[in-house]
């Protein structure tokens, strides 16, 4: 299967060209990234392609013959390579966050399949169970915050994981008919937003940015009596990689447009 990455000069681009250089049955013929256009894709990643140039346009995916486009570059560029991809007919799998549900919309009207898109907000397996785990558990507590926290280069805020969690933490107190989380009773903030963000069904959520971390979140659950905490921790960028792989080699049989890992996982 031929592999083009997409903001290959980011840290994610870069960790997605070394594995696809590792795996067995997937090349890396393309890498896409302005910024660093004309380098060596070997001496800017690590991924033992020597001959392989960091192209600056998304007609190199074509040119190579991509079959499947894996994107980790920033929203508004990947808007512009999904388009693309949609009409050249290339699979893409999707990394970037930021997406609005008239995104996701567009991408459904746009990947009609094939070709075929999955895009997730978080590729670590261990995630993708945590947002489950807390979804199981939210109809049968009192109250529910949740606490992201990403290194300081992360550009948006609260993460697309925590959106994601508590979207299905939501949807699943309304199934089972228990509606909202009680409101917050706090009458008076010293600091603005102290209190994080309000979220679906009045969860709260607070993100953190810090030098040092990687991806990081917590759901904690509170009712009379107890509490849980659901925890999962990325500490490097290769959590993420059984999960971009498990997408490219899964695309070909998701016809449209497929939103977060579960459905692969049987969730």
């Amino acid at each position: 299967m031929r592999i083009g990455v997409v903001g290959a000069g980011g840290k994610m681009g870069a960790e997605v060209c070394r594995t696809v250089a590792a795996r067995d049955g997937l090349d890396l013929v393309a890498a896409i990234d302005p910024a660093h256009a004309g380098r060596g894709v070997e001496a800017l990643t690590g991924a033992p392609v020597p001959d392989l140039v960091v192209s600056g346009g998304l007609a190199a995916l074509v040119d190579a013959g991509v079959d499947v486009a894996v994107d980790f570059s920033r929203l508004e560029a990947s808007r512009e390579a999904l388009g693309f991809c949609a009409d050249a007919g290339i699979h893409a799998v999707v990394g970037t966050t930021g997406f609005s549900e008239d995104d996701v919309t567009e991408l459904r009207r746009r990947f009609a399949g094939p070709p075929n898109c999955v895009v997730a907000a978080n590729f670590a397996i261990g995630a993708v169970l945590m947002m489950r785990f807390a979804e199981l558990a939210a109809p049968w507590f009192d109250g529910a915050e949740i606490i992201e926290l990403h290194h300081d280069g992360k550009l948006d805020a609260p993460s697309g994981t925590a959106r994601a969690t508590a979207e299905r933490m939501a949807t699943a107190r309304r199934e089972s008919g228990t509606g909202d989380f009680p409101p917050d009773r706090t009458v008076t903030t010293v600091l603005d937003a102290a209190r994080g963000g309000r979220g679906p069904a009045d969860i709260r959520i607070h993100s953190v940015r810090l030098p040092g971390l990687v991806a990081h979140q917590e759901v904690i659950l509170g009712a009379v009596g107890q509490s849980l905490t659901i925890r999962h921790d990325s500490y490097d960028r290769s959590s993420f990689m059984d999960g971009v792989v498990l997408a490219v080699r899964s695309i070909s049989d998701r016809p449209g447009v497929t939103v977060g890992l579960e459905p692969l996982l049987g969730l």
